[in-house]
């Protein structure tokens, strides 16, 4: 039982048990008139001093002072204080205290896999290992020191509780929290790992808001950069040895061709397809991830890339004919087509339905890759800044988030990049002279004919819009999660 009075709080003998759910101070019980009106005063005299901490007060009072505490005991008082006056009263403070301890009592079971009581240095590596968060014995043991009273390298509930009672920053939602990935930043490509949201998000609809933001980001990103994603589609489908199309030349190619809106023939239908394609995505995450039987608020790494990948999978077959619907508009002539509906109508009649999923393999191949090495990549570099620098917070700030994010969506493209050429060129096979071929001839025949260099056709204009994408989709991202009330915090 946690008990106040050694926090200068409250008289000895009183703690967070022995207050009821619906008092504000010890019962007088058969206490005379005169020392239960004193009583009373007493109790109500720490009220009013309780009722009148600001923050620094509070900070003081429970700490003693320092900067650090001055951070942590902001983050109490926005935790417990119910009205926002900015203040923590004596009612909002219990709250607060019955609230956190429930919640650690949760946190110590699940740490404690022998269930003996104790929570050594073995069992915290472990637990952290299972959230892909590896960190060194060392590590471990200097967790334990910070917390461990008696020297005995192992913590009961008691220092457990009484360390992390007063530090209302609870790490693994706020790792959740402030490294989102896919929703926040929008390269173009859709084959990464959905984010985690945390019990709360979820719980109050925040997560769909996530989503919108999103999806928001992605379409402003998209549009930006649609001219570099249409130069290395034709770049894909068009550059060969003899026809060295050069990024200068080829967007000079489509603006004599169609004009300067030429260079945004397919953005239409890769934005209208980012809605279905993250709705789906979602739902088949999270459906995904209870059916392998996961209760924890996060996954481990293998079990993200098992669900994710399977999510993504069965988001990328729903919404494929976009994806070749696509391709075929950003590579249409001046007047091919009317627009995307009449691009449909022509396909059906001249190719059967069946078009619609040329390339699909290759594409599914793409993802084990992309998500794979995606994930590996951030998850490695989360954990690397988590280490050195997580110290108050989990917070990156923005420099580090898109850093990151580029730097694994980056990987995660170029190791699949082969395999989305051949995707890109099946699906424009159709609508260009020659041979139809399968994935493993179209492979084949690249490689012959161009060398492997012909299989990363394109690359450079697709590398180019990678800092814009991530600049624009996370500005834009910020911008619309305050207008649909997104708290960060």
């Amino acid at each position: 039982m946690l008990n106040l009075a050694k926090y200068g709080i409250l008289s000895p003998g009183w703690n967070i048990s022995s207050l009821p759910a619906d008092s504000h101070g010890p019962q007088s019980g058969n206490l005379s008139e005169s020392k239960e009106k004193g009583m009373q005063q007493e109790d109500e005299c720490k009220r009013n001093q309780l009722r009148a901490l600001n923050w620094i007060q509070v900070t003081h009072t429970l700490t003693g002072g320092g900067g650090r505490s001055f951070v942590l005991f902001q983050k109490i008082v926005k935790a417990g204080d119910k009205d926002l006056d900015g203040q923590l009263d004596f009612e909002e403070f219990v709250h607060y205290l019955r609230d956190h301890e429930k919640k650690l009592r949760l946190v110590f079971k699940s740490l404690d896999k022998k269930n003996d009581g104790q929570i050594d240095s073995q069992e915290i590596m472990q637990s952290l290992r299972d959230l892909g968060i590896n960190i060194s014995e060392e590590q471990a043991e200097e967790i334990l020191k910070s917390m461990d009273k008696n020297g005995t390298m192992s913590i009961d509930w008691d220092e457990w509780r009484d360390y992390h009672l007063l530090h209302p920053a609870s790490n693994i939602p706020e790792i959740i929290l402030y490294w989102k990935h896919s929703t926040i930043l929008d390269v173009g490509e859709s084959l990464i790992v959905p984010d985690e949201f945390t019990a709360e998000e979820l719980q109050s609809g925040m997560w769909w808001r996530h989503l919108v933001a999103g999806g928001g980001a992605g379409a402003a990103s998209r549009t930006c950069t649609a001219p570099l994603d249409r130069l290395k589609v034709m770049m894909q489908v068009h550059a060969s040895k003899n026809n060295s199309m050069r990024i200068t030349g080829g967007f000079l190619q489509m603006i004599r061709e169609g004009g300067v809106r030429s260079l945004w023939r397919g953005n239409g239908i890769n934005v209208i397809k980012i809605a279905p394609e993250s709705a789906i995505k979602f739902m088949a995450y999270e459906q995904i991830k209870r059916l392998i039987g996961s209760d924890q608020e996060t996954l481990g790494i293998t079990e993200r890339f098992v669900s994710g990948s399977l999510a993504g999978a069965i988001a990328q077959s729903s919404i494929y004919p976009m994806e070749v619907l696509k391709t075929r508009l950003a590579l249409r002539r001046t007047g091919q087509y009317s627009g995307i509906v009449d691009c449909a109508k022509h396909i059906i009649q001249k190719e059967s339905v069946a078009a619609f999923y040329k390339g699909y393999v290759p594409n599914m191949l793409g993802i084990i890759p992309y998500a794979g090495i995606d994930l590996a990549v951030y998850e490695t570099l989360k954990n690397s800044w988590l280490q050195r620098f997580a110290t108050d917070s989990a917070d990156p700030g923005v420099f580090v988030l898109l850093a990151c994010g580029t730097t694994s969506s980056t990987c995660g493209q170029l190791a699949s990049y082969p395999l989305a050429l051949v995707r890109t060129r099946m699906q424009a096979q159709a609508s260009q002279e020659g041979p139809q071929m399968s994935m493993t001839s179209l492979f084949r025949h690249i490689i012959r004919t161009e060398g492997p260099t012909g299989l990363y056709r394109g690359l450079a204009p697709n590398f180019m819009k990678v800092i814009p994408s991530v600049s624009i989709s996370y500005v834009v991202y910020e911008s619309l999660k305050i207008r649909l009330g997104v708290q960060s915090k």
